[in-house]
């Protein structure tokens, strides 16, 4: 077992910032981190802290905090413990480290700086005065492969390049959207047939608590594709968690893909969307009063005529949050199955 400390000095809205270049055979080689390093026998945390501060940057600490902690898998290596802090207070005259480049950063740059995936989870939560948290973050090399924020999972997305090829990076979901990368989703319609020959769609209607389009009519059932998943098992499992509905892949019919971008803002935080859906229909019997909704995602479902769907959609009424591109996929299928 490794323990460590980790800690951002921070002046002026900027945090002092380590540019690993010098050390050989480094995990961190070419990142950018805080300062800090090993216990040695018989320190504490903060005997630790001061000892590395002092070492690697010439400064004695006089106001810090200690933020959290965060296990840090690496491969197939001993779990390393690292005590989180931030310093507000420091006295003293800056010396050259011997582990690479010193350098004060705008808070609000360092998310453009080469950094561990999950440093980018903590730098959010430092920002927004988490309470004292616990973080664990799994590598395979440079991939992060798992997060887990005090006890709960997070959810981790590939990124995709313009061509909507994963890249190999993964990032945190509220990380996606708050710089807008392309990720993946899957969409379902749950479509029946009236006597009349037309069509109704199901709608879910969004729970309040939702991180975007609180109380909004949307698709069926929809959701993000998991890193290392596919479109079509992810597609299964968000209908069997959000709605209660087990179905078999091929009870799902593929239209096709559809890439959608939003920009807007929701509880005073910026939500960014650049998403490529896989769309698909499912028009086997539903009965609505029998299904169990996953309630901090639905609040209700409700048939509705599709033609009403798509003429709201067109009116661009703020009670529905859907693409008129994908609705129109939508309508070709069902329209060609009369």
């Amino acid at each position: 077992m490794k323990l460590t400390t980790l800690c951002y000095l921070e002046q002026d809205d900027k945090y002092l910032m380590l540019h690993r270049i010098r050390k050989k055979h480094d995990v961190n080689k070419d990142k950018w981190i805080g300062i800090g390093g090993k216990f040695e026998k018989g320190e504490s945390p903060e005997d630790c802290l001061i000892r590395e501060a002092m070492e690697e940057t010439g400064y004695r600490l006089t106001s810090y905090r200690l933020r959290g902690v965060v296990t840090f898998l690496y491969n197939d290596e001993e779990a390393e413990y690292m005590f989180l802090y931030t310093a507000d207070g420091f006295e003293g005259e800056p010396v050259l480290c011997d582990e690479g480049t010193l350098e004060w950063v705008r808070k609000d740059e360092i998310d453009a700086l080469n950094l561990w995936e999950g440093d980018r989870i903590f730098f959010e939560l430092l920002k927004e005065e988490h309470p004292f948290f616990s973080l664990k973050l799994h590598y395979r090399g440079d991939r992060l492969e798992e997060a887990v924020l005090d006890g709960t999972p997070m959810e981790l997305l590939d990124v995709l390049d313009a061509d909507g090829n994963p890249t190999g990076l993964v990032r945190e979901r509220g990380l996606v959207h708050k710089r807008g990368d392309f990720h993946r989703t899957s969409h379902i319609w749950i479509a029946r047939r009236r006597q009349d020959g037309g069509f109704d769609l199901l709608l879910q209607k969004r729970s309040r608590e939702k991180e975007s389009f609180p109380g909004c009519f949307d698709t069926s059932s929809a959701g993000h594709v998991p890193a290392g998943s596919g479109f079509l098992e992810s597609a299964v499992r968000e209908l069997s968690e959000e709605l209660g509905i087990v179905c078999r892949e091929d009870e799902l019919s593929f239209l096709g893909f559809y890439e959608e971008q939003y920009s807007g803002t929701f509880f005073g935080k910026p939500f960014l969307n650049h998403e490529l859906g896989a769309v698909y229909v499912y028009t086997e019997p539903v009965d609505e009063h029998g299904l169990s909704l996953q309630e901090s995602e639905v609040e209700a479902v409700c048939w509705m005529d599709m033609e009403t769907v798509l003429s709201e959609t067109e009116k661009e009424n703020p009670g529905f949050c859907l693409e008129m591109g994908e609705l129109l996929m939508v309508k070709k299928y069902l329209e060609g199955l009369r």
